[in-house]
């Protein structure tokens, strides 16, 4: 049940300091580096494929958009990562990585389920834009 405390038994136990509280967060989202780089060459591989295989100079500009985007997405990850130069948390090394696992909502997955999990989709989208090229070629 909850009671009602009086202003003056709560300021008797309160504890008032003019300095801020300090907090860790962990922002690194327990995943090494290299999965963010494998990830990147997907993406970037993709419109690689694309660019190739189409060759419009109209693409020019949605190409340069596309890019942008994934640079600054992955690039406002990386700042947020760093935002706070006071923070404990560093990024995983690969071995860190391999032994730890990373925990997730569904239980503790090890470095290759973790890793298979991450790249599935940069893979599939590479693997679209070879059958879209390989389409394109047949035509």
């Amino acid at each position: 049940m909850s009671q009602q405390i009086s202003h003056a038994d709560l300021a008797s136990m309160a504890q008032v300091s003019d300095a801020p509280i300090q907090t860790r967060v962990n922002r690194t989202f327990e995943l090494p580096p290299a999965l963010y780089f494998g990830t990147l060459i997907g993406y970037f591989g993709f419109l690689t494929i694309m660019t190739v295989c189409f060759m419009n100079p109209e693409l020019a500009l949605p190409m340069a958009v596309f890019s942008f985007s994934i640079i600054a997405g992955f690039g406002l990850g990386f700042k947020w990562v760093a935002m706070n130069p006071e923070n404990a948390a560093k990024t995983l090394s690969w071995g860190q990585f391999a032994n730890r696992g990373v925990q997730t909502l569904s239980g503790r997955l090890t470095a290759f389920e973790a890793s298979a999990q991450v790249l599935t989709l940069p893979i599939l989208i590479v693997f679209w834009g070879l059958c879209i090229a390989v389409i394109m070629a047949t035509l």
